[in-house]
């Protein structure tokens, strides 16, 4: 079991709490989703306490820490602004990949400006055909030219492309099914990229697109780590990508679960508030203690990761715990609430829409389930 959260990690959360609720009131955080628009002053308010260098050195621009402080960071953003929360596990990837893979230039070029907050990352593997198989869909393609490279293709379901100063693009260059993929660190205003926002209705403040990358020509110093080691340096990051996900998915539910608790306090039926009907109180219950659980479990890996530890089940299971966890609690919320669930200036619905995410992202419950399977209970390979 892990400790409680030592001075740093306590000053810094408060830090984090205070900001939240000075910067993005909830009425603030509403009307920006409401918009469809990206919070600005947040992103930037967040880079000021250090937010966004989390898990980079300081002597590479960044803000030191690691694992616990980004589920920490990322749990309490989901309780309070989702979109941002989601930002961040894309954030919090692209620093890793540049940390791990990146060279001396390219780290100068991206890192401290990233944490900082003066450019934005997007990560560009998805595509029409495929997600969960991208190795056996994927069509996007870089080739050699006499300067560099030449990227042609398109992603789709892409978290942040249409506001992002650079996309970190996996691309495949080469016939092995896994060890012939690249990642191209390639700048979003070059000739022949496009992003086009997509139309969704859940994570409002952060853009979801389609890119387009119609003859991209590139140097040969775009490549991010080793030429047809791209997919294996993801692999890599998936560990933390799970965690980061399972951090917001218990934020969301958390979230969720607190407003319905207030409410469940104050409305009154019958004479008597809704909360001290047993069969309310009851659901209230389960539904807190399988968000507690799930927050112990990711808070758990995250602490072994840091300490050094392979976390490939663990992650998954934080993972599969809080993405379950997160729907219930959002559902019951929108149970508790009734008809003010539907009132757009509460985030109740909030909730209930962005926490879908996390049922198929990074990865779906079902595959997470399949992983586990083989690797946590010793049963046959089920894919």
């Amino acid at each position: 079991m892990f400790p409680p959260p030592n001075a740093d990690e306590t000053l810094y959360c408060d830090a984090l709490a205070k900001l939240l609720a000075d910067a993005a009131p909830v009425q603030r955080v509403q009307a920006l989703d409401k918009a469809k628009a990206f919070d600005g002053e947040l992103h930037a308010a967040l880079a000021g306490i250090g937010a966004w260098g989390i898990g980079v050195d300081e002597a590479a621009g960044g803000s030191g820490g690691g694992p616990v402080l980004q589920v920490m960071t990322l749990e309490r953003l989901g309780r309070h602004a989702t979109s941002m929360a989601v930002f961040g596990v894309i954030q919090y990837m692209a620093t890793r990949l540049l940390g791990q893979y990146g060279s001396d230039a390219q780290r100068q070029r991206y890192l401290a400006a990233l944490c900082a907050g003066e450019l934005r990352a997007s990560f560009c593997m998805t595509e029409a055909g495929g997600g969960t198989d991208i190795l056996t869909t994927m069509k996007t393609r870089a080739v050699k030219t006499g300067t560099g490279w030449r990227l042609d293709g398109s992603k789709y379901w892409i978290s942040g492309a249409s506001t992002a100063d650079v996309l970190i693009v996996v691309a495949r260059t080469g016939e092995h099914r896994s060890r012939g993929i690249t990642s191209f660190l390639v700048p979003a205003d070059s000739r022949g990229v496009t992003a086009r926002a997509l139309d969704t209705f859940a994570v409002n403040g952060y853009d979801t697109c389609e890119l387009l990358l119609d003859g991209v020509e590139l140097p040969a110093d775009a490549v991010l780590g080793t030429v047809d080691q791209g997919f294996m340096q993801v692999l890599g990051t998936l560990n933390s990508e799970r965690l980061n996900a399972a951090a917001v998915a218990a934020g969301i539910g958390r979230g969720a679960h607190r407003l319905a608790l207030d409410y469940a306090k104050e409305r009154e039926a019958f004479g008597r508030p809704i909360g001290q009907f047993q069969a309310l109180q009851h659901k209230l219950v389960h539904a807190g203690v399988d968000l507690e659980a799930a927050w112990t479990l990711t808070l758990n890996a995250a602490r072994l990761e840091e300490a050094g530890a392979d976390v490939s089940v663990e992650s998954a299971m934080a993972k599969l715990a809080a993405s379950g966890a997160g729907q219930r609690a959002a559902q019951l919320g929108m149970d508790v609430l009734g008809g003010a669930g539907f009132d757009l200036d509460l985030p109740m619905q909030r909730y209930y829409r962005d926490i879908r995410l996390y049922s198929f992202a990074p990865l779906t419950d079902n595959m997470i389930a399949n992983f586990l399977g083989e690797r946590w209970l010793g049963l046959p390979r089920s894919y």
